[in-house]
C-alpha cells in the first residue's frame, strides 16, 4: 500500500516507514532532496554526473535494503548516513581506479559521520559477537545472565527460580557464568 507524502518535508522516521511501505513518492522524495549534495560529492572529486547516479542509487540500494532486514537504527540523520555511504562507495571505487584524491572535505565540516558509521559497524559486530558467546555459554549460565541483565530480574527470583539457597549463592553463580562469558566474549574459537 503507497502512501503519498504531502508537500511538507517528511521526517527520518517517515521516510523509512515509506521504504517499509514499498513507497515510490519516498523514493522519489530522497532522490529530489539529497541527491544534489552527493552529485556535488562525486563532481568534486573527479567524478562524473553518471557516476554520481551510479553511487546514489547504490546507497540508496543499501539503505532500502538494512531497512527491510528489520535491523536498521538510524544513529544520525538520514541525509547523513546516505552521504556517509555514498562518501565511503565513492572513496572505494576511486581506490579501485587509482585516482583517489585525499581532499575529500567538502560536507566534512558539517556532517562528522565515518566515526559515528565506523561506531556503529563494530557495535553491531560486538553484539553479534555477544550473542554468539551467550550461545556458546550453556545453561544454566546463559539463563541466569539473561535473567539478571535483559531482564532485570532480582537475584532473590534468580535464586529461586534455579534453587540455589540464597541470593548470594545464586550471585557467586552469576559471577562464575560471567567469567566464562568473558572468555568466551574475548576468546573466540
Amino acid at each position: 500500500m503507497s502512501r503519498k507524502i504531502n508537500h511538507s518535508i517528511p521526517t527520518d522516521s517517515e521516510i523509512i516507514l515509506g521504504i517499509l511501505n514499498n513507497s515510490s513518492s519516498t523514493l522519489q522524495y530522497l532522490y529530489k532532496a539529497y541527491y544534489p549534495m552527493i552529485l556535488q560529492l562525486i563532481i568534486n572529486n573527479n567524478g562524473s554526473e553518471h557516476d554520481a547516479k551510479d553511487i546514489y542509487q547504490e546507497s540508496i540500494i543499501i539503505l532500502h535494503d538494512k531497512i527491510k532486514s528489520g535491523d536498521f537504527e538510524l544513529t544520525s540523520k538520514l541525509k547523513t548516513f546516505l552521504y556517509s555511504v555514498c562518501r565511503r562507495l565513492w572513496l572505494k571505487k576511486l581506490s579501485h581506479k587509482s585516482r583517489f584524491n585525499a581532499d575529500i572535505n567538502d560536507y566534512e565540516d558539517h556532517f562528522e559521520v565515518e566515526s559515528d558509521l565506523v561506531a556503529h559497524e563494530e557495535r553491531d559486530q560486538q553484539f553479534t559477537m555477544m550473542n554468539s558467546a551467550l550461545e556458546q555459554l550453556g545453561e544454566p549460565c546463559k539463563t541466569i545472565i539473561e535473567d539478571f541483565y535483559i531482564h532485570n530480574k532480582s537475584m532473590q527470583d534468580i535464586s529461586e527460580k534455579f534453587g540455589y539457597t540464597n541470593a548470594d549463592n545464586a550471585k557467586t553463580q552469576k559471577y562464575k557464568c560471567l567469567q566464562r562469558l568473558k572468555k568466551l566474549f574475548f576468546n573466540p574459537k
